[in-house]
């Protein structure tokens, strides 16, 4: 079902993302309420989720590789099909960096094809929360490091060549009108062809 906001000029694409507990599904339900169009669910999430049920574990190192190709797969796919007006996305490309260099991975020639490619306008970096919002974020905190985690999702956006803008924790509705606030502020439009969206080629 469209919106007023979808259709009204060039695409405009904000990423809103961060660490396990950083408080996305809240704001992502504030977004909906308010009729902006945004990403449906996490699709990284509901990825691990189905690979955690194939496998019957948590992820381990060595399933990162095959997880992180399907999730940038997901990314590149919902990208592509937004046309015009804006749309708020719930992690973005450059999110797989942070999420490799945990496990001690290197990047791969598609993830970082698809980062100098598909380019976002605005991306906004929640700060981490003090609760979890679901049970696997719990699991998170026992056996990794949420706040490492997050300065590495926030490094990968700096070396992919973007300036997050950092949403301090609060309630959802405002750091909802934290981010409008600063979408407000005159844009600079782009100039140039719009990226072609075929994804990116799998390499050996």
């Amino acid at each position: 079902m469209s919106t007023p906001h979808e259709g009204l000029g060039p695409a405009r694409r904000y990423v809103i993302t961060g660490g396990p507990s950083a408080g996305k599904e809240a704001i992502f339900t504030v977004i909906k309420k308010a009729g902006l169009p945004a990403t449906e669910g996490e699709p990284a999430r509901e990825i691990y989720r189905r690979h955690r049920e194939r496998l019957g574990r948590h992820l381990e190192v060595g399933d990162r590789r095959e997880y992180s190709r399907e999730v940038l797969q997901a990314f590149v796919e919902e990208y592509c099909a937004h046309k015009a007006g804006l749309r708020f996305y719930n992690r973005g490309i450059p999110d797989g960096y942070g999420w490799d260099r945990f496990f001690g991975l290197s990047p791969y020639p598609e993830l970082e094809e698809a980062t100098r490619i598909y380019r976002y306008d605005t991306v906004f970096v929640l700060d981490p929360l003090s609760t979890f919002e679901d049970e696997s974020d719990v699991v998170f905190a026992k056996d990794r490091e949420i706040r490492r985690v997050h300065e590495l999702i926030v490094q990968g956006y700096y070396d992919a060549g973007y300036e997050p803008v950092f949403v301090p924790a609060d309630d959802a509705s405002a750091r909802l009108d934290s981010i409008r606030a600063n979408l407000r502020l005159p844009m600079t439009a782009r100039v140039g062809e719009p990226p072609r969206c075929p994804s990116p080629k799998h390499r050996p």
